[in-house]
């Protein structure tokens, strides 16, 4: 039997497939007219927006269509988090290959719902497009519920640096696949992959930390010293990470084993692996650091230039600090 695929069905037809697939919708208006409707309870919403391309951040021979949605969703409910915000409402829009499986787009579908639903948050809408690469765009909108959105540009020396979420999981996944290990083969190789595939990110905790007076806050999806980067120079200051060896034992054993088998190194992954979506928050000194929340590290008056990041008081080692999307490392 001949797989179903895009170029078989009108667009009509496709969504009447996947629609369903995404969950249900609480805004005043969703899915069927030209544009959906939202509430704003404090008149206030904060929008962001990611793109994922086929090749460039997935590969199909790696990744499930649910994989995909999954990742789609996660990384853009990451961003509002990461402005104390809760995620509420999020519009998709596909770009297929005429030989891209139906059955994978459905996939693609219940992932990204899947992952909505975790978060209490509703697909309202979206666009499908043919085209000669595989596209997925999201954006996403979040309620502060009258909280302040929590800035990278807040940090002041004496704050507490800390970190929510694991580090350098998604990198040792991605090296693990690229390497053509089997993940069953390696201690715990699979949860590895699966943080890479299927990442999740601390949401909920965005919020909880805006609450408990954050300073600044921060997605970390592109490496903890590019990422930490970002708040020094927003903020004007020099973030000194801790050993993380120490600051991020538990990971540093997770990661150990796959490290040994592929000849990485474990530092490496902690401290500019991408894409695991953990959140990097200063606070106040004296504050209380949520739960969840680990300290990794301290704020400083800059010495020279400002936006430095020191690990274990010492500058970090030259090379790679993360990923660059244009780069591609």
């Amino acid at each position: 039997m001949t797989e179903l695929v895009v170029a078989d069905l009108s667009e009509e037809e496709l969504l009447a497939r996947i629609v369903p697939l995404l969950g249900p919708t609480r805004a005043l208006v969703g899915n069927g007219d030209d544009a959906a409707v939202l509430a704003a309870p404090d008149g206030r919403y904060v929008v962001s927006t990611d793109v994922l391309v086929e090749d460039r951040h997935f590969r199909t021979d790696w990744s499930t269509g649910f994989d995909v949605g999954w990742r789609a969703a996660m990384q853009n409910v990451a961003d509002v988090a990461a402005m104390g915000a809760r995620p509420t409402h999020l519009v998709m829009a596909l770009v297929l290959p005429g030989a891209t499986p139906v059955a994978w787009v459905e996939d693609l579908a219940w992932g990204f719902g899947a992952a909505c639903e975790r978060h209490g948050a509703d697909v309202v809408g979206g666009d499908l497009s043919s085209g000669r690469e595989l596209v997925v765009a999201v954006t996403v909108h979040g309620d502060l519920e009258g909280q302040a959105p929590v800035l990278r540009s807040g940090a002041r020396p004496g704050d507490t640096l800390a970190h929510a979420g694991v580090r350098g999981w998604s990198a040792a996944g991605l090296a693990i696949l690229e390497a053509g290990a089997a993940p069953d083969t390696i201690e715990h190789g699979a949860r590895l992959v699966r943080g890479y595939l299927r990442p999740e990110p601390p949401v909920v905790l965005g919020a909880l930390a805006a609450v408990a007076g954050a300073t600044s806050l921060l997605d970390v999806s592109d490496g903890l010293l590019r990422d930490a980067g970002r708040i020094a120079r927003a903020s004007g200051v020099t973030l000194v990470l801790h050993d993380p060896a120490e600051a991020f034992a538990e990971d540093a054993s997770v990661l150990a084993p796959a490290a040994g088998r592929l000849g990485a190194d474990v530092a490496g992954w902690l401290l500019t692996g991408g894409e695991d979506h953990g959140l990097l928050a200063t606070f106040p000194p004296g504050a209380r650091v949520p739960e969840g929340f680990r300290t990794v590290g301290t704020v400083h008056q800059p010495e020279g230039d400002v936006g430095r990041v020191l690990v274990d008081g010492r500058p970090a080692s030259d090379g790679a600090t993360g990923w660059d999307h244009f780069t591609g490392r």
